[in-house]
């Protein structure tokens, strides 16, 4: 019999090919279609990820919700089940790809996160957008994981007025950047709205940030804006609830943090081999994610347990192998 054991474990060892076939190749008296059969038939969810993870979460009452998406790249796959065109930020453009929206828990004071929750993005099938995913998420750490945290972190796709306004509902803060066309006002009702683009900064307002009311808020319900240079050739506009924050570096250094879940995205595809099943139904798909998944919480744990990357860990399988291939190497160089 074949487990979610075995697969994880698979995952995590191989190096560079995960499909049923490689598996097949080298397990005894598991065969291709018995995996496949096992992948096909069993359902596993994203509670799993939490079951496992909860006990290595260290709550802090200054905690941060990170919530982005990732596309797992089927760009060069055909028929697979739950495969839509949608935008990669990794790829800076439309692939055909599996949405994956994720909730990341940060403790700030010991720099340290963990995937607990995640949602794929199948619309055609349960009808949801990445929006409804990440409130049932927001909802979920509240009521069920109860998990201390002040901050939520989101990036411009998920800054909708009525993310914001239930994130401030539930007592929390958030810092997101706005689509340089999202319409504010900063004149207290004296002129239009504009786009936050257009907007004209003092020195002082450059420094210290300048209240706004975003276009269908609630009237007099105000924001703090700061405009922040990212790079040379990137300005963001945050967008914040926190009245206490006076200074455009420490809004800067708040959004920094959501840097966090980026991190999460290139580690999952870089050692779990997430992208890589190549089998057609929805279900082996979804069930494969969550094995992924499940292998990074387990290379996350052994990382901070041992004060190595996630990197080391999985490339450290290798040093065994090629240290006994140096010493008496099956295939030899003959040379002149």
């Amino acid at each position: 019999m074949i487990n979610r054991l075995d697969y994880c474990q698979y995952l995590l060892s191989s190096q560079i090919n995960y499909t049923l076939t490689n598996f097949a190749n080298h397990t005894e008296k598991i065969s291709h279609d018995r995996i496949n059969r096992y992948l096909g038939g069993e359902k596993l969810t994203p509670r799993l990820v939490w079951e496992l993870v909860k006990a290595d979460v260290v709550s802090s009452d200054n905690g941060f919700l990170l919530f982005d998406d990732t596309v797992a790249d089927k760009n060069f796959s055909h028929d697979i089940d739950g495969v839509r065109r949608q935008y990669s930020g990794n790829a800076h453009g439309i692939i055909k790809g599996i949405g994956i929206v994720n909730c990341v828990y940060l403790n700030p004071e010991l720099d340290r996160y963990w995937i607990i929750d995640y949602r794929i993005f199948d619309p055609d099938r349960d009808g949801k957008t990445k929006l409804d995913h990440v409130a049932e998420m927001f909802r979920n750490v509240l009521h069920s994981k109860q998990l201390n945290f002040t901050t939520v972190l989101m990036d411009t796709w998920y800054a909708t007025t009525e993310m914001m306004l239930m994130i401030e509902g539930m007592n929390k803060l958030y810092y997101c950047p706005l689509k340089i066309n999202r319409l504010v006002d900063d004149s207290n009702g004296v002129e239009k709205y504009k786009p936050v683009e257009k907007l004209i900064w003092s020195n002082s307002e450059l420094k210290n940030g300048k209240q706004i009311k975003i276009k269908k808020f609630p009237k007099n319900h105000k924001v703090q804006l700061f405009r922040v240079t990212v790079s040379n050739n990137r300005t963001d506009h945050i967008a914040t609830n926190d009245v206490a924050c006076s200074s455009s570096l420490d809004a800067r250094e708040a959004c920094a943090k959501r840097w966090k879940i980026e991190q999460f995205h290139r580690e999952l595809k870089q050692t779990t081999g997430l992208e890589k099943c190549q089998c057609r139904k929805a279900r082996i798909q979804k069930n494969h994610i969550a094995c992924a998944m499940l292998v990074w919480v387990r290379l996350k744990q052994i990382a901070y347990q041992t004060g190595q990357t996630i990197y080391q860990i999985k490339h450290g399988l290798l040093d065994d192998y090629l240290t006994m291939e140096l010493r008496n190497p099956r295939v030899g160089m003959v040379g002149a």
